[in-house]
């Protein structure tokens, strides 16, 4: 059914993650409700809010990357990692 796409371990690795952080993400929602809080955003964001301003960045980060860069995508990864904890922890 899905052989029309190419599913790497990549890929297929990218996927598991960000279904895992959504899982997580409601449980923790259901466990804990979040409000919203004003951060260094310039609005009130609740955590779910900020894991997809975070996803959104991460993929911003890695499309920049790939358009000016051929080194390998670890770098953009890390910066990607180093922004989303940021968004999480500080907006």
């Amino acid at each position: 059914m899905l052989q029309w796409m190419a599913w790497t371990l990549p890929t297929a690795a990218f996927f598991a993650t960000i279904a895992v952080l959504l899982v997580a993400m409601m449980i923790w929602q259901i466990r804990a409700p979040s409000f919203p809080r004003r951060g260094l955003l310039p609005m009130a964001t609740t955590r779910g809010d900020r894991l997809f301003i975070a996803l959104l960045s991460a993929a911003f980060i890695t499309v920049g990357w790939i358009a000016v860069s051929t080194a390998p995508l670890w770098y953009p990864l890390g910066g990607a990692l180093a922004i989303g904890v940021a968004i999480m922890r500080y907006a």
